[in-house]
């Protein structure tokens, strides 16, 4: 081998290690609470939350800072992604699935965009005083305030709502005038700076309508196409007025424990003058 061809060898390898330090540097700063933001974005978690509610939306909303060409630099080339909890402890899905926190609330930013999933945990997440607290006070603030599925219900519990158009998964949506809001039939609703979206895919229907917001549909394309999300399900049984009565049925009977423990907990705040 000639010494122009080791050269250039030498070169190029540098080249790649010099981009693998910069990913790495970038990656570091997301996730380093000193670091400036130039945009926060905060999904609440707690126990027994469908993980796919919050890691559809994160998957989406973590690649903010996508840049909607190559020769154009990004919007938000400094946002941040926290996942915030009680404690920094792994926070554990309704399906087993062990979750760290980045923040708790105390150390948790400002946020600039609040984002609370769903999941059977959203009973016990209610009657919390301390998470319907902190959702309150991120959330009277924030610049955006959303939710997936069932996670309405604690924006609701924490007087988000109030006066809105809003939704849920469709198993839940007759318990949201208890909350002050009223039902829109989409797969996503805005009211204002309020986004709410349906049951556990339609976090990534919703995060990629906020990036288009922010960023651009450019961007969004490209986060599109970057996590190849192109659905073409086996059955068309995604919605209630698709799907069979069997599996109407089924699902209903399915949701009804959390059904009733979410009714129960928003009738006894209602009762504690909390809502």
């Amino acid at each position: 081998m000639c010494r122009g061809d080791r050269h250039a060898r030498l070169e190029a390898k540098e080249a790649v290690a010099d981009i693998f330090t910069k990913r790495n540097d970038l990656h570091s700063n997301h996730l380093d609470p000193m670091c400036m933001s130039d945009f926060d974005i905060g999904f609440v978690i707690f126990p027994g939350i469908t993980q796919l509610d919050f890691t559809g939306p994160f998957e989406v909303l973590s690649r903010f800072g996508t840049p909607p060409s190559i020769s154009t630099p990004s919007k938000f080339p400094q946002s941040r992604t926290h996942v915030v909890a009680k404690t920094m402890l792994p926070v554990t899905s309704d399906r087993g699935l062990n979750i760290m926190p980045s923040c708790t609330f105390d150390s948790c930013p400002p946020l600039h965009l609040i984002c609370l999933p769903g999941g059977a945990g959203v009973v016990e997440a209610l009657a919390d005083v301390e998470t319907v607290q902190f959702i309150r006070n991120q959330g009277e603030h924030a610049k955006y305030v959303t939710s997936i599925c069932m996670g309405a219900f604690l924006l609701g519990a924490a007087g988000l709502l109030k006066g809105r158009r809003a939704t849920t998964h469709w198993a839940y949506v007759d318990l949201l005038p208890l909350i002050g809001a009223s039902h829109e039939k989409a797969r996503i609703v805005r009211d204002g700076r309020v986004f709410t979206s349906g049951g556990v895919t339609s976090g990534i229907d919703f995060a990629l309508t906020i990036v288009a917001e922010l960023a651009g549909p450019e961007v969004a394309q490209a986060i599109q196409l970057a996590i190849e999300y192109d659905p073409s399900p086996p059955f068309d049984a995604g919605h209630p007025d698709k799907a069979s009565e069997t599996a109407r049925a089924l699902m209903v009977h399915r949701n009804v424990m959390a059904h009733t423990g979410i009714q129960q907990g928003l009738e006894k705040l209602a009762i504690l003058g909390r809502i």
